[in-house]
């Protein structure tokens, strides 16, 4: 018998975690000091790019990659209906339209086929850019996306919030690790408590483009730079004073374009810093309990799809599709299970309505939402805990 509730996700935060934490709170920075840039060069080097930018959650980070891109209003952007609202709602923050395209109804993610349809019903320079989503956790084919964006002269932002330590394999079946920004202009990971890296809060955002790293780190702090090489106003004016100075004062600095504070604490990046060690330990533990859902439910009657053991997969979520799912889900609850729905597709949310998005338009979407349900997926899921909830799930069919 299992007492505890047993919740769809859940973040493990050990002693060392602890006693980093208290390290960084004891420290002279509690925000703006070393341990970010630590973060940063750690991530960088963990999912292979060569710039890595720390912000405050995983929704700055794409607001932060839309700015630098410059999206503005009018601007045509693509995205994936089966996804976090942030993943749109970056594009709108900046004034541009969110332009949906359907799911793969057997990998879940962003159908390439449909975006090429979308690009080819319009002149080039319609569209500026796709955000594309490595959703559950595995990793979507940027590769292909590459190829197709360079046609039509986009962008792409990866969404990789649920895939850090993910990888595809690409035409020359070289590894390419998720947000390493070969492929993508940029990419973004949240650190939320639920995913692989937990911060509490925050995010990250990784490129290989320097003009647009330089860009991040400027928005992400008001707009302001220290950067000498960059100052725009004299020396004398910085001085405050007519008498000539051959340098400028060290209290100077100069806000030159419009950011915004998404600075994350020296805490957090302290805790990030110490869950990315354990990060690849995580991610085995996740794949091991992939498998046992695999093996568990391959053939049953009652359910329709399921994310399957894919190479390269980082199982932030583990999706299956069901018959009855609000009958499930309520008797899951009922036994302190708290399995969840990821996600409401974004084009039928209210907000998104108004734009003129209606049932049907998305229907590989629509029908995967209506029986989708994200079993327990964490690493600290025990076995007993697992096959209990493998039990109540064939228990309610059985009924």
């Amino acid at each position: 018998m299992i007492d505890k509730a047993i919740a769809y996700g859940r973040q493990n935060i050990t002693e060392e975690d602890i006693n980093v934490v208290i390290a960084a709170l004891q420290s002279d920075y509690l925000t703006q000091g070393p341990k970010i840039l630590e973060f940063e060069k750690a991530f960088a080097e963990y999912v292979g790019s060569t710039f890595a930018v720390a912000v405050s959650n995983g929704t700055a980070a794409l607001h932060l990659c839309a700015l630098a891109l410059d999206v503005k209003k009018g601007d045509k952007v693509i995205t994936t209906p089966i996804t976090f609202a942030a993943s749109a709602n970056c594009v709108r923050y900046c004034g541009g339209e969110v332009v949906f395209s359907d799911i793969d109804p057997e990998t879940y993610l962003l159908d390439i086929e449909k975006v090429k349809v979308l690009l080819e019903a319009s002149p080039k320079g319609t569209y500026k850019g796709i955000i594309p989503v490595d959703f559950a956790g595995r990793a979507v084919d940027l590769e292909a996306y590459r190829k197709l964006a360079d046609q039509y002269g986009l962008w792409i932002i990866e969404d990789a919030c649920h895939a850090p330590g993910g990888f595809s394999t690409d035409f020359n079946a070289e590894v390419q690790k998720c947000g390493n920004s070969k492929f993508a202009d940029l990419a973004i990971f949240s650190f939320h408590p639920v995913k692989h890296i937990a911060c509490g809060e925050g995010g990250m955002i990784t490129t290989n483009d320097e003009i647009l790293y330089k860009k991040l780190l400027s928005l992400r702090t008001h707009g302001i730079t220290k950067n000498e090489s960059d100052y725009t106003n004299s020396i004398d004016f910085a001085n405050g004073t007519a008498i000539e100075s051959s340098a400028y004062p060290a209290w100077y600095m100069e806000m030159q374009t419009l950011g915004f504070n998404y600075r994350l604490t020296d805490f957090q990046a302290a805790l990030g810093i110490s869950q990315l060690q354990r990060a690849d330990e995580g991610i085995i533990k996740r794949r091991e309990i992939a498998a046992t859902y695999e093996i568990a439910f391959k053939g049953k009657s009652f359910v329709k799809g399921q994310s399957g053991v894919v190479a390269g997969h980082a199982y932030h979520l583990y999706v299956v599709e069901v018959e009855d799912r609000l009958g499930l889900y309520n008797y899951l609850r009922e036994n302190k299970i708290f399995a969840q729905i990821h996600y409401i597709p974004c084009h039928l949310m209210p907000y998104y309505r108004q734009f003129g998005w209606k049932e049907g338009d998305m229907p590989n979407a629509e029908a995967y939402y209506k029986n989708c349900l994200s079993l327990p997926m964490y690493p600290t899921l025990t076995f007993e805990e697992q096959k209990f909830v493998i039990d109540k799930i064939e228990e309610y069919y059985k009924k």
